[in-house]
């Protein structure tokens, strides 16, 4: 935990914004693993200036990191120096303008494929089985069941550290199979995704069928989604279950038994039960298979 000296010396050097500042935040409930340490501040902004007027006058030299519902990421049980920030009001609306959708960035996957729905607008369903936001689906350029980003984007807003508002397209952001080229500090505000006039019960149906499968092969426990990236032309789960990993425990962390490539908390694992028992998965389809898995499960803060 930071001190109250520290704590105090930061916040003293933030601007002053209309949004919200919360000193030694726990990120750790906030999180769907559950586990995890503090946010030195919490920051959130009030709207998209009042995010750029804040990072415009921050100083250079405080770290900022963007938390989205948490539901991809570890943090680390040391927290996080400097500024954490989470979009959550004034960035969770859903507007519907022709065939188009236009989201906040703190808007779930979720709302915007039944918004889509309700609308008769076809092509977003997949974004039902993303367990996260809008705005978290940049960065990896995120994806399911036959969709991902990449494929629906028309353009999006984003602030750069230095609090200048961009508006930019997917051939600005270089986005491929879980990849995105954009700059790891700029962050997205909004996005303009595009669909299709469709059957209204067909688009039921198939958000319905993809609730299904989740609730089928996935566990719904204290657990961060998808850990690793599929390598290419392989399924990350298949070489997982053959190092003889499922079920595979560090401390009160464990690989699901109902699917290999889910991380699962059984009540109080720390995030270093988490993430030692991914390096170990990582060492033994290594040592099996020699292929090296590569992290999807954001992995921030510090070591306790």
């Amino acid at each position: 935990m930071m001190t109250a000296a520290v704590t105090s010396h930061l916040i003293d050097r933030l601007p002053k914004p209309r949004g919200r500042l919360t000193v030694d935040a726990p990120l750790g409930p906030q999180t769907w693993f559950r586990a995890g340490g503090n946010a030195e501040v919490l920051f959130r902004p009030a709207d998209t200036e009042d995010l750029a007027s804040f990072l415009a006058a921050l100083p250079l030299d405080v770290p900022v990191t963007v938390l989205g519902v948490g539901s991809n990421v570890l943090v680390r049980d040391g927290g996080l120096k400097g500024v954490v920030i989470r979009l959550m009001r004034g960035f969770t609306g859903i507007v519907v303008e022709g065939n188009e959708v236009i989201a906040g960035a703190g808007a779930p996957d979720l709302n915007v494929a039944l918004t889509a729905r309700d609308h008769a607008l076809a092509g977003l369903e997949f974004l039902s089985g993303i367990p996260g936001t809008i705005g978290g689906a940049f960065p990896t350029n995120a994806g399911a069941y036959g969709g991902d980003l990449a494929s629906v984007l028309i353009s999006a807003e984003a602030v750069d550290r230095a609090g200048k508002v961009r508006t930019v397209t997917p051939a600005d952001l270089g986005l491929s199979y879980r990849h995105s080229s954009a700059p790891a500090d700029w962050i997205f505000t909004s996005a303009r995704l595009k669909a299709a006039p469709g059957d209204q019960l067909a688009i039921a149906r198939r958000i319905a069928e993809i609730d299904s499968a989740r609730a089928e092969s996935q566990p719904r426990s204290r657990t961060g989604g998808s850990t690793f990236a599929n390598p290419p032309n392989l399924k990350a789960w298949e070489l997982i279950d053959r190092a003889g990993c499922r079920g595979l425990t560090v401390g009160a962390a464990q690989v699901s038994d109902k699917h290999a490539n889910f991380l699962i908390n059984l009540g109080d694992a720390t995030a270093a039960d988490i993430e030692g028992l991914g390096e170990e998965v990582r060492r033994r389809v290594f040592e099996q298979s020699g292929v090296l898995l590569q992290w999807e499960i954001r992995r921030i803060g510090e070591a306790k």
